[in-house]
């Protein structure tokens, strides 16, 4: 009886050893990658800490070694998101719009990877230094093609936004629908009416308001009203000599 309590005592305590060294081996990277691998298994609602530390063997509390919150954790994600796309000022050879153009095919290639990815960065709170650093040299990039500080700011901003906004309705549409009981599809008693001709022709020819079509459409809008405004800019003399603050 005195051997299985000993045997028994020392496996606990053996138990217990390598529950503390898997704990210390922990770090926020090994922490954000376990995350983001159940992310794409289970998307952000099923994104709990219990099965996070449950993935990564170890109890709850020690997350937090790491991580003061589960809005901390998604911050870190959020930034893991963005700096996944890459980062940076132009290639050499590459005008703004090529670099712009190619840095947001980047962005929502690295959003679609993983399910829910436009509701963790929109809800961001805060980035981290490498990532704010990485961003600077961006916007410097932009003034030295031209752009004042502002006008790069906004630039970047209308792009980034668009993005999000763009692959956050293209997420939320692959949802299951929830309907009550005996409700229409709209759209089919629409159709059903007759005299939807030009709603019949933009779903025969344009296909889905999310496919890869409609967002270049908006994303080459969004370019040559950007160089408009470059343009503008460039051409008007009493703007050159402003101060960012007082441009219109």
């Amino acid at each position: 009886m005195l051997y299985y309590i000993i045997n028994d005592k020392e496996s606990s305590m053996s138990q217990k050893a390598r529950n503390e060294e898997h704990r210390t081996s922990l770090n926020r990277a090994t922490v954000v990658q376990a995350a983001m691998a159940l992310l794409k298994k289970v998307g952000l609602d099923g994104l709990t800490t219990r099965r996070l530390a449950d993935a990564l063997e170890v109890k709850s509390p020690a997350l937090y070694w790491h991580f003061r919150s589960k809005q901390e954790l998604l911050d870190a994600m959020a930034d893991q998101l963005i700096r996944e796309a890459g980062m940076g000022p132009p290639r050499s050879g590459e005008t703004w719009q090529q670099w712009l153009a190619r840095r947001v095919h980047a962005y929502r290639a690295s959003l679609l990877a993983y399910p829910d990815s436009a509701r963790i960065v929109t809800e961001a709170q805060q980035l981290s230094p490498t990532a704010i650093r990485a961003f600077n040299e961006e916007l410097a990039a932009m003034v030295a093609l031209g752009f004042d500080p502002v006008q790069a700011l906004r630039t970047i901003t209308a792009l980034t936004n668009y993005v999000n906004g763009f692959i956050l309705a293209e997420q939320s549409s692959r949802r299951p629908a929830t309907q009550a009981p005996g409700s229409r599809d709209s759209l089919a008693a629409l159709l059903s009416e007759g005299p939807a001709a030009p709603l019949l022709v933009a779903f025969a020819e344009g296909g889905s308001p999310y496919n890869e079509a409609s967002f270049e459409y908006g994303l080459q809008a969004l370019m040559e009203g950007c160089a408009a405004a470059l343009n503008r800019r460039t051409d008007d003399p009493d703007t050159m000599g402003r101060s960012p603050s007082q441009a219109p």
